[in-house]
């Protein structure tokens, strides 16, 4: 029986395939670049340069020191600085666009947005689903950004009110909104009102659930389904569900060290899994859905800073005041390698003095080193480092965007732009429906390898009206009944699916339910108007019991082709589900938000 995936298993599948990825030839039109945006600790200014052309330079004026975020996917950066009471935001001029079975790239120079937001003391910022919720702690509301109008050189806000000013968060949960709660007047003795756990919000700011407890609650970071935070008592996950969302308290094992709690987490992006920080000197690797839910990594002297590594799943990175810059491996929960990177930065003083910053960029780990006026290159495989670039200043908070994508020609910069994306579907007559037995190929398992979400959410939240409008434009139905007909075809429970290798996974309100799946055919169906459609089916070999026995696939595709998106139909007997031709639950990459759903819909 094949476990349910939790940090173990799950890693070891993303490893292999990423040892797969890393096998392939490279194609000559693929590009990658990364891009670094720099905040300096004294002077209010942002340096952005490009990793392998640091002479590719700009400067950007804002009102104070700045915390950076990198923002739908990339595609912009967020400066929230909360001693100026300001938020600023750029076009980082680096634009992925994914189409399942590749990203397109557009390389342009970055750029400010006119616009800013001002209020008192903005902090945390979130970025999920589309969504940016940065909270205002002096000003009891949180700002929710359009992340995709961004890119675009436009800022959209709306603003969500909190019952009372603190610091604390706002984040987006499936269809609705959760808020952090404070006590209604400082404690005697405390500057600030005590922060007391999580409540399900309306889009207005209305309550429509308890609270669930959290003392001091603090750090907040998205994993799949879960969305955790850190408390007094442990760490709370979260999950939407049909009933609002579903919470749980993990308490910190009675075998790890007494005294200390988790108030930093990250969110590993290809599984559900988060790493946190235990106390000043300790890392906890945090399982949300099998036990033990805790696993905890000693560290010789206190953290500075620490980083997931998005391409690989088993590492992150941590580095201590010794200089000392650590690779920890995930699976073992334990430091694997260790050097020596920058002179030592004390953790005594202020938490906002000026020490190192660290973030990804591709095969590299990137590292500000205020002292030296330097950001540091440093090799992941290695630890070594490659290279530094000069920045003028302190350099201090960093963010890098960029990746890799196919391009399809040079701007006079050097830098590639690529070409709108055509939407084509090969032959247009196979994607109608209208082709010939010969031309139907038997497809691999890997063609609809990724993680994915469903639309049917999407569709119950209004998102997609503009899509049924379009489509009313030249159908036979109005917008309505066009909706209504979705409604049956989107429709089910299962929000998300994984699929790496032979294995596919199945969240229910974030709960997972995994098999593996041999290949099992196809079958040509002719539908009423006279077209025809294949699927492509798999047998489950082994896994949970309640793991379909039967999945097909339908994408409108007849040959192997990585896929953009499909409708899924799963049961357990092989026959009956080909009479299935009213609901079809249809999956789109989870990389892309709402935003570009609807795009990519409209482009269909």
């Amino acid at each position: 029986m094949l476990r349910r995936l939790g940090v173990t298993t799950g890693l070891a599948l993303i490893l292999t395939s990423g040892a797969l990825a890393q096998d392939a030839p490279k194609d000559p039109e693929d590009v990658t670049l990364y891009r670094v945006f720099v905040g300096d600790h004294a002077d209010a200014k942002v340096t952005v340069f490009d990793l392998d052309k640091p002479d590719n330079r700009w400067s950007f004026e804002t009102s104070g020191q700045n915390k950076l975020y990198g923002v739908n996917n990339g595609a912009a950066v967020v400066a929230v600085q909360s001693d100026s009471d300001t938020v600023h935001f750029f076009k980082s001029g680096i634009k992925l666009d994914s189409h399942g079975d590749h990203s397109d790239i557009e390389v342009t120079d970055p750029s400010a947005l006119e616009e800013t937001l001002s209020g008192p003391r903005p902090f945390h910022l979130i970025d999920h689903h589309g969504k940016l919720a940065i909270n205002f702690d002096r000003g009891g509301y949180a700002e929710i950004v359009d992340a995709g109008e961004l890119s675009h050189g436009e800022l959209e806000s709306r603003r969500i009110p909190q019952a009372r000013a603190h610091h604390g968060f706002v984040a987006p949960l499936g269809k609705g909104w959760v808020t952090t709660v404070a006590s209604d007047a400082p404690v005697e003795g405390d500057a600030a009102p005590t922060r007391l756990g999580l409540q399900a919000i309306a889009a207005d700011g209305t309550p429509v659930g308890e609270v669930a407890t959290c003392t001091g609650i603090h750090g907040e970071a998205f994993s799949g389904a879960y969305l955790a935070a850190g408390c007094k008592e442990g760490v709370l996950t979260v999950t939407p569900g049909r009933d609002g969302p579903k919470i749980e308290m993990l308490d910190y094992p009675a075998d790890l060290p007494a005294g200390k709690t988790t108030g930093t987490l990250l969110g590993v992006k290809s599984m559900q899994a988060f790493l946190g920080n235990y106390g000043a000197d300790g890392l906890v690797v945090v399982d949300p859905v099998d036990e033990p839910h805790f696993r905890h990594v000693a560290l010789p002297f206190r953290r500075i800073d620490f980083a997931l590594d998005p391409a690989d799943a088993r590492f992150g990175y941590v580095l201590t005041e010794d200089g000392t810059l650590h690779r920890l491996d995930m699976l073992g929960a334990a430091l694997a390698e260790s050097a020596k990177v920058t002179e030592p930065y004390s953790m005594d003083g202020h938490w906002n003095d000026p020490r190192p910053r660290i973030a990804m960029a591709g095969d590299e780990i990137v590292i500000s080193d205020p002292r030296a006026a330097l950001v540091r290159r440093i090799s992941k495989d290695t630890l070594e480092e490659i290279g530094t670039v000069a920045v003028e200043g302190m350099p201090y908070n960093i963010a890098v965007v960029g990746g890799s994508g196919k391009v399809h020609g040079k701007g006079d910069d050097d830098h590639a732009h690529a070409h709108g994306h055509s939407h084509s579907h090969g032959d247009e007559q196979i994607y109608k429906g209208y082709f010939e037995d010969s031309q139907i190929s038997d497809r691999p398992l890997s063609d609809y390898a990724g993680d994915w979400q469903s639309v049917y959410p999407y569709l119950q939240d209004g998102t997609l009206d503009p899509v049924m409008a379009h489509k009313a434009e030249s159908g036979d139905k109005s917008a309505e009944e066009y909706k209504a007909y979705y409604e049956v075809g989107y429709r089910t429970d299962v929000e998300r699916i994984t699929i790496e290798g032979d294995t596919v996974t199945f969240y229910r309100d974030g709960k997972p339910t995994s098999a593996r799946y041999a290949d099992d055919g196809y079958e040509v169906l002719t539908y009423k108007k006279g077209n025809r459609g294949v699927r492509f089916i798999f047998r489950k070999s082994e896994g949970d019991e309640a793991a379909p026995q039967y999945i097909q696939f339908s994408d409108h595709r007849i040959a192997p082709a990585k896929t953009d998106h499909y409708h899924l139909y799963w049961g357990d007997d092989r026959a009956a589900l080909l009479e299935e031709v009213t609901n079809w639950p249809t999956y789109y990459p989870s990389a892309l938000s709402a935003g570009e759903i609807v795009k990519e819909m409209n482009a269909h």
